[in-house]
Parts: structure tokens; C-alpha cells; sequence
């Protein structure tokens, strides 16, 4: 018959699986969007990173390595769950650059550029209208139930990096540049409308100051380019978040299966 660990031997092993399982966790949850804003309190996500370490210590003990027996070993472990933690939240952070891209675009097209107010999500200075964007993604994120697949995003990464296993740094970085390079990409798709509005009344400016060198055509024209962009913004807004949180959906299923 086969020797049952004591009581002790258990109890420190499970001590050790809810704390591998924390510090994934908890390093995800440092830059998963809407969990790791800096407005966030930094005990709430304490808090949830040890309930959420609990509810999933159980199912994964099977997967979870067993208690190392030299210091070298136990920083190796936490040092790669710490590792793949960071890598799933900067790869759902990596999404939300699209809209502070768009949001850039934007500001120079409708000439808010000048307009810096402070961006609570990166804690500096931002334009309005990428505020706007990102405000309003982060507000649908958690009205739609769209935080519970971060959340699952993080469970499943137990599958696609297995815990203790060595981190797969080549396919990581890919996976991050493909999403930053599609984030860039989708960012230029949403500020589209504003971009072609914008060429236009440029067009058209250079025209007027051409027939009418005396004429200030810059401050005549700007409140009607701000009310352009604004009224583009409005009727394009919808679709633009659509196909963001396609993006976001994208990412983090390819996350969960691994790249």
C-alpha cells in the first residue's frame, strides 16, 4: 500500500497550489483593463485575486507542482507564474492601445489635440476623445458581462502555459506583437471616418484661402471641423466599439488556445 502524505505534507502542499495559483493571478490582474486602473483600490484586487486563488487552487491541484525543496526552485516558479500573469494582462492591455490610437487620430482631425485633460486609466496625459473611447469601452466592458472572459482568459492559461512549465518567450512576444500590430491597425479603422472628413475640409480650406488669401480661413473653419468630427464620431462610434470588442474577443480566444 502506498505511503498517504501526513497531515502536514497536505496542508503545506495545498498552502503552496492556492499560492502559485495567486501569483498568476494577481500579476494578471495588475494589468488586466478595468481590474488594473490605478483609480482601482489596491486591497480589491487583493481580495479578488486570493477568492479567485481559492476557487481555483481546487481544480487545477492536479496540474499545480509539488512543493520544491531548494530556495532556486520556489523563485523559478513564482518567478514564471509571475511571468505568464503579466503576459495574459499586458496582451488584454495591448487591445485597449486601439482606442487610445483612435483617440489620438481623432484629437488631431477635429483639433482637440491641444486639449491634454488626464487619462485615469494610464494615469497621465490624454486627449479627450481617447478618453471618451476608453472610458466608454471599460463602462460596456463590465455592463455586457465581457470582464467574466479576462477573467477566463486567466483560468485558461493553465492549459496553453502550464504551471512551472518554461516560458514559451518566442510565441509570447508573437502573440504581443500581433495583437499590438491589429490594435494599431484596428485604431487607424476607427478614426477612418474622421480621416476622410478631415482630408476633405483640408481640401476645401486650401481652396478658400487660394480664392481668398485675406481671408483667416482657420478660424472661420475650425468650429465647423470640430462639429464635422463630432458628428461623425457620433454616427460611427457604434460600429467602431463592435469592432473593437471583436478584436478583444479575437485576442483572448487565441489567448486560451495558446496563440
Amino acid at each position: 500500500m502506498a505511503d498517504l502524505p501526513t497531515l502536514p505534507d497536505a496542508l503545506i502542499g495545498e498552502v503552496f497550489g492556492v499560492l502559485l495559483v495567486f501569483v498568476r493571478v494577481g500579476s494578471a490582474l495588475m494589468l488586466l483593463p478595468g481590474f488594473g486602473e490605478p483609480y482601482v483600490l489596491s486591497r480589491f484586487r487583493l481580495l479578488l485575486a486570493l477568492m479567485l486563488s481559492f476557487g481555483l487552487a481546487a481544480p487545477l491541484a492536479a496540474e499545480l507542482p509539488a512543493p520544491p525543496g531548494d530556495a532556486l526552485e520556489l523563485v523559478r516558479l513564482l518567478g514564471g507564474e509571475a511571468l505568464f500573469g503579466l503576459f495574459v494582462g499586458a496582451a488584454a492591455r495591448a487591445v485597449f492601445g486601439a482606442l487610445h490610437v483612435a483617440g489620438t487620430v481623432i484629437a488631431f482631425q477635429s483639433g482637440l489635440a491641444a486639449a491634454a485633460i488626464f487619462d485615469p486609466n494610464e494615469a497621465t496625459q490624454g486627449t479627450l476623445p481617447g478618453n471618451f473611447l476608453t472610458t466608454t469601452a471599460l463602462v460596456l466592458l463590465f455592463v455586457t458581462d465581457a470582464h467574466h472572459l479576462l477573467l477566463a482568459a486567466v483560468a485558461a492559461s493553465y492549459q496553453a502555459l502550464p504551471a512551472g512549465g518554461a516560458p514559451p518567450l518566442g510565441d509570447m512576444a508573437e502573440l504581443i506583437s500581433r495583437l499590438v500590430d491589429q490594435a494599431f491597425a484596428l485604431g487607424i479603422r476607427i478614426a477612418a471616418p474622421l480621416l476622410v472628413v478631415g482630408l476633405l475640409m483640408y481640401l476645401a480650406m486650401g481652396v478658400l484661402n487660394r480664392l481668398m488669401p485675406a481671408f483667416q480661413v482657420f478660424f472661420v473653419a475650425l468650429p465647423l471641423q470640430m462639429l464635422l468630427a463630432f458628428a461623425t464620431l457620433m454616427l460611427s462610434f457604434a460600429g467602431g466599439l463592435l469592432v473593437f470588442f471583436a478584436l478583444l474577443d479575437d485576442g483572448l480566444g487565441a489567448l486560451m488556445a495558446g496563440g
